[in-house]
């Protein structure tokens, strides 16, 4: 399995040129990464939470997770590329977001290595490549020759379809969760507007393979109109709910997007209310403790999920720059979506 990839690659690159580099030969193997042992009250949770709830963390690689997911302190390095089978062996983590893929797609054969570390009844949701969702490349530098200049990806069904949805697919197989086209905050108003994403969106939607579930994460909130909740329904994609300081509450989410005609309930919960993700990622490194509790939103996610029917699949994914440790503020979510259902 590759290491996680630069963070700052080149988005112009050809994505068939593979992945990052491997590691020296000759080393002797290290021990293999273990999972910690869960306190017995989350275990007996776990089983009491319904089938159709999965729990993910944004990644796995966290050494700061020791003791909580994982046995012992080993290196981010080690974690992105051994540790997934221990972490799937979390009573609570049925799920996990691969982020690695929105900078770069992986390889079919990298997917394989993923579905091949964890049981047959985990599921992984795989964030698009950016080029997808990006109409104008920003001008960060580590954008290279494109930044400031149009993407001629964006929106592309044909390019989606080979280098994004097939290699999934192919790899992952049974495992695959949502496969998410997450649209960064942009200034849609000088495209074309809310009208112009949705026209565009359709057109993508209508051309990519049938059979995965799609889902889209908006950063906007102008850009929740109706016209937006009925493209989605028409070709039978999700609104990814998504808590993030710029977009509505959870459940104000779920009533805009018409929740009730979508075939599953996707849920991401990003970022405090208070912070930026640079803050939060200098705050609570290394993210082996709950720093700023958000009730609030917790509240709000775990009410989506209890309120939901239970033959509809339900994926939450949760980002350490949550509340400071995704695994805890998971399970304080289960405990509360447990509370709420009776269970």
């Amino acid at each position: 399995m590759a290491p996680q990839l630069d963070l700052f690659a080149d988005p112009s690159q050809d994505p068939t040129s593979g992945g990052a580099g491997r590691g020296g030969a000759g080393k002797k193997t290290p021990a293999p990464i273990l999972p910690a042992t869960p306190p017995a009250e989350l275990a007996a949770l776990a089983e009491r939470l319904p089938k159709n709830l999965r729990f993910g963390t944004s990644s796995w690689a966290y050494p700061g997770w020791s003791g909580i997911v994982y046995d012992l302190p080993h290196s981010q390095q080690r974690l992105a590329r051994d540790g997934l089978a221990a972490y799937a062996r979390h009573p609570l983590m049925r799920a996990v977001g691969i982020d690695r893929s929105y900078y770069a797609p992986p390889r079919t054969d990298e997917f394989a290595a993923y579905a091949a570390a964890v049981p047959g009844d985990f599921r992984f949701l795989v964030k698009a490549h950016e080029a997808c969702t990006t109409a104008v490349w920003p001008k960060h530098q580590r954008y290279g020759k494109v930044r400031g200049q149009p993407n001629e990806r964006f929106l592309d069904p044909v390019y989606a379809s080979e280098f994004v949805v097939a290699p999934a697919v192919e790899g992952l197989g049974e495992a695959l969760g949502p496969l998410l086209f997450q649209f960064a905050p942009q200034d849609f108003g000088a495209l074309g507007g809310p009208r112009w994403l949705v026209d565009r969106l359709r057109r993508f939607l209508d051309g990519l393979p049938r059979g995965p579930l799609y889902a889209v994460e908006l950063r906007n909130r102008e850009l929740m109109t109706g016209a937006y909740a009925a493209a989605l329904a028409e070709f039978g994609a999700c609104h990814c709910i998504n808590v993030y300081p710029s977009m509505p509450p959870a459940r104000a989410q779920r009533t805009r997007v018409r929740q009730d005609l979508a075939p599953a309930v996707v849920c991401r919960w990003m970022l405090h209310p208070s912070m930026n993700y640079e803050r939060a990622e200098a705050r609570y490194d290394p993210f082996d403790h709950l720093v700023d509790e958000d009730p609030g939103n917790r509240e709000e996610v775990a009410r989506v999920c209890a309120e939901t029917d239970l033959d509809l699949p339900v994926y939450v994914i949760v980002n350490n720059k949550a509340e400071g440790s995704s695994p805890r503020t998971i399970a304080k979510l289960a405990a509360r979506v447990a509370e709420l259902q009776g269970l």
